[in-house]
């Protein structure tokens, strides 16, 4: 098999993470449209990537980020976003580059992407933890409460996806 000298699998991995960008750049300017809401797993251990002594000893590689009812100051930049969420009670601001995204999942219309994010683990077994944390999240019944049209306070928490990790 000949060699990918143009290596397509990059090019396209910063076409996606594109997509994403335009996607913050939407929830930026007018808010998140109906249902949509985003889980994002990033590499916390990426180079660029700002969250505070407390949440990197907590989650010290990776962690998953909600944006759904309670999240502020979204700011989406060219190489990077900058969110701020509660977690325990707490206010936190993040700054995530776009390349130290592993994962990106829009569960109303079961959209997702996975990243390689360099000296982490496999594309595969990122997507396959985002979509047992979504499909779980779902059947626990978090977020809009589907017969009254209200939605849950949720509080933007940050969950371990050590739970769902192949053994």
């Amino acid at each position: 098999m000949t060699k990918d000298l143009m290596q397509y699998d990059l090019l396209t991995q910063d076409a996606m993470r594109q997509v994403v960008r335009k996607a913050l750049e939407r929830v930026e300017k007018e808010g998140l449209p109906g249902e949509h809401h985003f889980f994002i797993t990033f590499a916390t251990d990426a180079p660029d990537v700002f969250v505070s002594d407390a949440l990197k000893a907590r989650y010290p590689q990776e962690m998953t980020i909600v944006l759904q009812h309670r999240f502020w100051g979204l700011e989406v930049g060219e190489d990077s976003f900058t969110v701020s969420l509660t977690f325990n009670k707490v206010p936190e601001q993040l700054v995530i580059p776009y390349v130290a995204i592993k994962g990106f999942y829009d569960p109303v219309v079961q959209f997702g992407v996975q990243f390689h994010v360099e000296g982490t683990e496999t594309d595969e077994e990122a997507g396959a933890e985002i979509s047992a944390f979504a499909e779980k999240r779902e059947e626990d019944g978090e977020g809009a409460d589907e017969t009254s049209g209200e939605k849950e306070e949720a509080t933007g928490e940050v969950v371990s996806l050590d739970a769902f990790r192949k053994k």
